[in-house]
């Protein structure tokens, strides 16, 4: 009797573990994997793509039915900036009339093209989001293995946010797809990758993006091709580049270094009197951080400074002789440069989408209004109660080289119209402040007196419509608002 309860108690405790091991298996343990750790890591800074286009019958078509016959296409993108700037293929969103993304959470939102390299076949889309959104961990393709787990996070056929798992199966391989778009150096995975996943990470187990999925074998199974995380890096500094995007230099040609034991930017050329010169940055000196962001590579340098006014004072931490130096780096001084943004010499078709604002009114080259101008200048302070004076150049290069965001497109201007002042009880004075540069009205620019002049004669203006109006203030993003004449 005593042996059989001996035993009893042991089968007891026996049953005991096992129910407690089970407990921690459905609690996480071994089912907690490092693959299921790296997707929750990852997953927030993947965004499903879905476009639309006008077929191309509908294009070429003299009148537009209105059952316009519609395209839809889907890809996937990578968030390489809290402000919205997304990086996806090229050929996702080429010739496309609209642009949606939705985040991992579900919100969607109307995205616009940056710019975008045909060759490299990657572009810059970007979203105006209600908050920041969340980065993608950068890794580096310069240490994958051969058979290391790597997974894929994509729109699957539009099933969104797909993930497929895999192994690295190999490396450096040149894919040519048709007769006008080949690749080279890729990365050969059989992870799953499908119609949709193009644009999207490839991830190591680390949640961090060591290529950017681009191709798949027509008619096999398990064969897809990304391009590797370090060559993409290159291409995206490249297109957000400040000079680029801001017409704004920073005097920098500097040179990534990656491998498994470091990633960091160097500085290899400073151009004589530019913003870095008269920064104190030198030759030799390892960006650290840009105003806080971390500065792993060219890509973050760009990004640090990209958007920023002309004279903002920023702090830029570099490591000299084995310290740390914080240096005040000022946005748009000194002169300009031609370095190559990251010290890159090939050559590639990168391209701003812009969508340039109507401009059927004369243009003018002037800065100053001469007396002959005055009288037009007098008829926007009567009709619109605002008193405008001509941009300096400086202040007119700043705008025509700068790319801002619109409604639907990235619209780019090519100058405007100071407000010096604004008459009380106007009909401008709801809503235009003096210092406010009068960027358009009523669908035209407004570059001078002769485009205030057409926009304003009587045959225009008679039937009291309302004026679409576009403003700058404060150097940010265009503002717009209606301005509603009414009998003088």
């Amino acid at each position: 009797m005593f042996k059989l309860v001996i035993r009893s108690g042991m089968l007891v405790a026996a049953l005991w573990a096992c129910m407690t091991q089970l407990s921690c298996l459905r609690a996480g343990g071994v089912r907690d994997t490092p693959l299921v750790r790296a997707v929750q890591l990852s997953r927030t800074s993947v965004v499903n793509i879905h476009t639309e286009r006008i077929s191309a019958e509908e294009k070429d078509a003299k009148f537009f039915s209105s059952k316009s016959r519609k395209v839809t296409g889907m890809g996937t993108g990578l968030i390489i900036d809290e402000r919205g700037y997304i990086v996806t293929n090229y050929h996702v969103i080429q010739d496309v009339d609209v642009i949606t993304v939705t985040l991992e959470g579900g919100a969607s939102y109307e995205a616009h093209p940056v710019s975008y390299d045909r060759k490299h076949d990657l572009a810059i889309i970007r979203v105006t989001a209600v908050e920041q959104l969340t980065v993608m961990h950068m890794g580096t393709s310069s240490d994958l293995m051969l058979a290391e787990t790597v997974y894929a996070i994509g729109n699957a056929f539009g099933y969104e946010h797909t993930v497929t798992a895999g192994i690295v199966s190999q490396l450096h391989r040149d894919v040519e797809v048709d007769e006008t778009q080949s690749y080279e150096n890729l990365i050969q995975t059989d992870a799953s990758i499908n119609p949709g996943n193009s644009g999207g990470p490839l991830i190591n187990l680390n949640g961090e993006v060591i290529g950017i999925n681009v191709a798949i074998r027509s008619g096999a199974q398990r064969i897809g091709f990304a391009i590797p995380i370090d060559d993409a890096r290159l291409t995206i500094a490249r297109l957000i580049s400040v000079e680029k995007l801001n017409g704004i230099s920073h005097g920098l040609g500097t040179k990534d270094i990656k491998s498994a034991e470091e990633k960091k930017l160097v500085v290899e050329q400073v151009a004589a009197e530019s913003a870095a010169d008269l920064c104190g940055i030198k030759v030799g000196d390892v960006i650290r951080s840009i105003r806080g962001i971390t500065v792993l590579d060219g890509t973050d340098l760009e990004r640090s400074l990209l958007d920023l006014p002309r004279g903002k004072v920023v702090d830029v931490i570099v490591v000299r002789d084995g310290r740390d130096q914080t240096l005040q780096l000022t946005v748009g001084v000194g002169k300009a440069n031609g370095i190559p943004v990251a010290a890159i010499s090939q050559q590639s078709d990168v391209s701003i989408a812009v969508n340039p604002t109507k401009t059927e009114p004369p243009r003018v080259a002037k800065t100053i209004i001469s007396e002959a101008e005055v009288g037009v200048m007098n008829r926007a302070w009567d009709l619109l109660g605002l008193r405008l004076e001509s941009l300096n150049e400086v202040d007119r290069a700043e705008i025509a080289h700068k790319v801002y965001l619109g409604a639907r497109k990235p619209v780019r201007y090519n100058g405007g119209l100071r407000v010096v002042a604004v008459r009380s009880g106007s009909v401008a004075a709801g809503f235009v402040n003096e210092g406010d540069i009068l960027l358009g009205l009523d669908g035209f620019e407004t570059l001078g007196s002769t485009n205030i002049s057409y926009i304003l004669r009587d045959a225009r203006i008679s039937n009291l419509a309302p004026m679409k109006c576009q403003i700058l203030r404060n150097g940010g993003n265009p503002i717009e608002g209606t301005l509603t004449l009414t009998n003088p």
